[in-house]
């Protein structure tokens, strides 16, 4: 099967094994991603810069064995950049996407889909990203947009910007711009609260019960993201399911179409809508939650 080699930037990247399928299915090679990845380079890494990530490996393909990886090999070339954070037993050291060399370099390593912390590399303990996932409790992704919705006009009410992106899975996330001026408890306090808000709203629909077995059908507002060392899906980001769908960035007026899905974008037509740049202008808006709690706070 041979390599292939790809220049970025200052550097040049091996492909090994280019012709290997990755998607069987849909006849993907390694090569195929390697490729999505470098036309989706500067719309995506802006979103993995400055994060330490969790890599999802798939080195067989889809239908092989999965592999969740948060430590960096020695091996990686010494242009890779890393973070060493702390963790209960001590210390793992992350691999941080900064480059499109990077990118390609973690796509020739099988790396399908990128999770990215909500904090970055000089702030970790304060996170500059609040992340809420709408998880329907069954493939009713009509229920997902009219949550989105709902929470949509709740964090409004609380004047804070947010973002939506499919998550090429079978829900949406709903993303809000910090000031990282909140540590991680405090903001997933805060986060809890506004879930457990829209919520009280809405009872027969929307929960916040972490067992699945007390959701009782109901579509499942997630905060657990919004913690020390945990990880979301990063935009742009390929799924390991039939068809290659792709975490996709969207406007809130996209997500008024009804045949919206969560797997709506692929990587044969994402970039299309990458180009539209649905996020222009919200992510650099980030608020402090000090202004927002009292606002929550004084909800009826």
């Amino acid at each position: 099967m041979g390599t292939k080699s790809v220049r970025a930037g200052q550097h040049t990247v091996e492909i090994h094994r280019p012709d290997k399928k990755l998607f069987p299915d849909d006849g993907l090679t390694k090569e195929d991603i390697v490729g999505y990845y470098r036309s989706i380079a500067p719309f995506m890494v802006p979103h993995l810069k400055d994060r330490p990530l969790m890599l999802e490996r798939h080195p067989d393909g889809i239908g092989g064995l999965r592999f969740m990886q948060k430590q960096t090999p020695d091996t990686y070339p010494e242009w890779i950049h890393r973070v060493e954070v702390d963790k209960a037993d001590g210390t793992v050291v992350h691999p941080v996407c900064d480059s499109t060399a990077t990118l390609l370099f973690l796509a020739d390593q099988a790396t399908l889909t990128f999770h990215r912390w909500q904090s970055k590399v000089k702030r970790l303990e304060r996170p500059d990203r609040m992340v809420f996932d709408l998880d329907p409790a069954e493939d009713d992704f009509e229920a997902v947009r009219r949550a989105a919705r709902q929470l949509g006009e709740l964090l409004d009410e609380l004047r804070l910007p947010s973002a939506l992106m499919t998550t090429g899975s079978r829900g949406l996330h709903v993303i809000v711009p910090l000031s990282a001026d909140a540590d991680f408890e405090e903001t997933r306090a805060f986060a809890r609260d506004v879930a457990e808000k829209l919520a009280e709203r809405d009872p027969d629909r929307l929960t916040t019960a972490v067992q699945k077995k007390a959701r009782e059908g109901r579509l499942y507002l997630d905060i657990q993201r919004n913690a020390y060392a945990q990880t979301a899906v990063a935009p742009y980001s390929i799924r390991a399911k039939p068809g290659a769908p792709v975490a996709t960035p969207i406007t809130w007026e996209q997500v008024k179409d009804p045949e919206l899905t969560a797997q709506r974008w692929t990587v044969t037509d994402v970039l299309e809508q990458a180009r539209t740049k649905p996020w222009e202008g919200i992510l650099s808006r980030g608020r402090s939650l000090a202004p927002a709690r009292r606002r929550l706070d004084s909800l009826g």
